[in-house]
């Protein structure tokens, strides 16, 4: 017999603990408080064999977003699968600087959606933009068009790489494309996420140069590109924007004091 507690004191860490908590609400279907109200609470077999399964897939490395299939973005839930980046806070400073710089009935085009994490941000704080999400992967567009309809938000999802799928010009342009270089060591960490929505070349920068490059000939006058990208690539990106033309070039941090999110105007 196994008590909610015992299969928490295992945590080896306070981090792990709070993925634990997380891990264990997620099985049984409750609050993290519930758990520390209920912690002599006895787990019958099944949900004792569905947490010990949860917890041993944890200890292999797989992200808990990808065990509960959940993740918190902005003021949304979305559901991830290993076909989708997992959302980051740090992407939330790029809705939020793009909501800062849309006006009425803008037309706005997320590029590299995965979940629908950003694209589903605006749409929930603007429903009067209309919100193009676009994504070469056909299975994270079916992960993104899952999410739009259980927030019942209406985007208009296109499968293409890149501007590919795009018709006409738009207001703002948003990207959080893959901006890992192929040979850090940080993605030895990043068990099970797409490696398509992670590594940008050699240096990181491939995806990001292609996005800049174009934006030009896909946005109205005054209009504006939004990308983040890796801490120590602000100064290149700046650079990409100001050989694409692009007026206005500005850097943003992210809470952590990293260069995150620049912008440019066209």
């Amino acid at each position: 017999m196994t008590t909610v507690a015992e299969m928490l004191r295992d945590a080896p860490s306070a981090e792990a603990r709070r993925d634990f908590e997380v891990l264990v609400a997620h099985v049984l279907g409750v609050s993290r408080a519930y758990l520390y109200a209920h912690g002599d609470e006895i787990l019958d077999s099944d949900h004792g064999h569905h947490i010990a399964h949860a917890l041993e897939q944890y200890r292999r490395g797989t992200p808990v977003a990808y065990i509960t299939g959940r993740r918190e973005f902005w003021a949304l839930t979305l559901d991830v699968s290993p076909a989708v980046l997992i959302p980051r806070p740090e992407t939330e400073l790029l809705v939020e600087l793009a909501l800062q710089r849309l006006s009425p009935n803008a037309r706005v085009l997320d590029l590299g959606t995965g979940s629908g994490a950003i694209a589903l941000a605006i749409k929930h704080e603007r429903g009067d933009c209309a919100v193009i999400a676009t994504d070469v992967s056909v299975d994270a567009i079916a992960v993104t068009k899952n999410n739009a309809d259980r927030q019942q938000l209406d985007i208009d999802l296109r499968v293409g790489d890149w501007y590919v799928a795009l018709d006409g010009a738009v207001e703002v342009i948003v990207s959080n494309p893959p901006y890992v270089r192929a040979n850090d060591p940080h993605l030895s960490a990043l068990v099970g996420e797409p490696t398509l929505a992670l590594v940008g070349g050699a240096d990181g920068l491939d995806a990001l140069r292609t996005i800049v490059s174009g934006a030009p000939r896909h946005l109205v006058h005054g209009g504006h590109l939004l990308v983040e990208h890796g801490f120590d690539q602000g100064g290149d990106v700046r650079r990409m924007f100001d050989c694409a033309g692009l007026r206005r070039v500005t850097t943003h941090r992210d809470v952590a004091g990293h260069e995150r999110v620049t912008l440019g105007e066209r």
